[in-house]
């Protein structure tokens, strides 16, 4: 597992990643494409997962489980789609977790 990178979204952003050497799981359309390809990933434990953020609502319940485990780090991204705002709120999360407070929450 030390040092393990996956990347998870569809063949446009995972193919920069697979130049760099990175496991890359390029998914189509199907959610149950994408839910199998997360379950891969969470088997092989990797140290770190990048995922698209157009996939991340399909596959936030398959890594739900790792949400308070050390590894892997789970990493949500916006690609080229309109952003909907989930990677602001995985991170927020994430915020929320390691400081007690969502620091990106608008009052």
């Amino acid at each position: 597992m030390q040092g393990k990178v996956a990347v998870l979204g569809d063949a446009d952003f995972v193919m920069p990643f697979s130049a760099l050497g990175v496991d890359t799981y390029p998914v189509g359309d199907t959610t149950d494409q994408m839910i199998e390809s997360a379950e891969k990933i969470i088997a092989e434990r990797y140290a770190l997962v990048v995922i698209a953020e157009n996939i991340a609502p399909v596959v936030v319940e398959a890594f739900a489980a790792l949400t308070n485990a050390p590894t892997p780090a789970v990493l949500v991204v916006p690609f080229t789609t309109e952003s909907k705002g989930f990677a602001t709120r995985a991170l927020g999360q994430v915020l929320k977790t390691a400081t007690g407070i969502n620091i990106l929450q608008n009052n």
